[in-house]
């Protein structure tokens, strides 16, 4: 599994429960969009990326600098 990209994100706090429930409708098309282009291939892609890997075709990087 790929390791999740963590981003910080500062929303304004003063957003109206209004702006603040547009901002979700807009999300929600956004994924409803996405999800009737690419659903096949994000199914797959999630399917792949959570099977289980033999550890022997792992590779460990080798950093020369740090050995430790």
């Amino acid at each position: 599994m790929t390791t999740p990209r963590i981003r910080r994100l500062r929303l304004p706090e003063d957003w109206t429960p209004e702006q603040a429930c547009a901002a979700l409708e807009l999300l929600d098309l956004l994924r409803d969009h996405l999800w009737s282009l690419h659903g096949r291939r994000i199914q797959a892609h999630l399917r792949d990326d959570r099977q289980t890997r033999d550890p022997r075709q792992l590779s460990i990087p080798i950093d020369d600098d740090h050995p430790f």
